[in-house]
């Protein structure tokens, strides 16, 4: 089972990056074929094995010889991991179900924020419809609804903090995907009392997260924009994996 688990982990990344890549340049990933991005030939089936084909092609197109773009090979790969490592944490539990959501999310978000600055609304409507189903089996009706008025409020409370900073910055401060994301945040972190707190603290997790390639941006790139969706679903994965630690951090500081 831990071995399927990184198999359709990986083919869900090639996927991933197709998703990634292709729909926030209008591309039509399901009727289109996959071509070698240099000479654009068909590739055949077996050019497509995820790992397995990068590997033994050596990096390299069998039609053109150009080098493929090495991202395949990493993003199938840690796809794999992570989809194998949530196995073994969780097993095949509703928890499990709701991890492969939020790193399937994640994937997508890191591969066309970090390349397009765009956050995919398709995705972002999937999860939140798949993540509510979830909810619905793991919580029942009223836990479903309950952690659906998170995702509302974060909502919210994410659109105010644009709205303060677009008056305090004079220009757009945070992109409609970032605030469209904190809907899926207060969905899947929608436990009981703590909910929302854990929503904020995901918030602030992710500045954390971010600060570092932020610094790196402003001096080394000379950069003053930076892609802050990959870090806010990054942190609210994180907090979603350790929920009870950040949980019992909570009921620290409101004692």
């Amino acid at each position: 089972m831990i071995l399927l688990a990184f198999i359709v982990g990986a083919i869900l990344g090639s996927f991933y990056l197709v998703v990634g890549t292709r729909l926030p340049l209008r591309e039509n990933i399901i009727t289109s074929r996959s071509r070698c991005d240099h000479c654009h030939t068909v590739l055949k089936w077996y050019e497509l094995i995820p790992i397995l084909s990068y590997i033994f092609q050596l990096g390299k197109c069998r039609h053109c010889g150009q080098k493929i773009a090495i991202e395949h090979f990493i993003v199938e790969i840690i796809s794999g991991l992570l989809f194998l490592w949530g196995y073994y944490y969780y097993g095949l539990t509703l928890d499990y179900a709701t991890y492969l959501v939020l790193v399937s999310l994640t994937l997508i978000i890191f591969i066309s924020d970090l390349k397009y600055m765009i956050i995919l609304d398709s995705p972002l409507i999937i999860s939140g419809i798949l993540l509510i189903i979830i909810k619905y089996f793991e919580v029942g009706l009223k836990g479903m609804f309950l952690a659906i008025i998170y995702g509302i409020i974060l909502f919210v409370f994410m659109y105010i903090v644009k709205i303060i900073g677009d008056k305090i910055f004079k220009r757009e401060s945070l992109g409609g995907g970032d605030i469209k994301l904190c809907f899926i945040i207060g969905v899947s972190l929608g436990y009981g009392y703590y909910g929302f707190y854990l929503g904020l603290i995901t918030i602030v997790f992710s500045a954390f997260l971010a600060m570092p390639y932020a610094i790196a941006s402003i001096y080394l790139l000379k950069k003053n924009e930076l892609p802050y969706g990959p870090f806010l679903i990054a942190a609210s994965t994180i907090v979603f994996i350790f929920i009870e630690k950040f949980s019992r951090l909570l009921v620290f500081f409101m004692i």
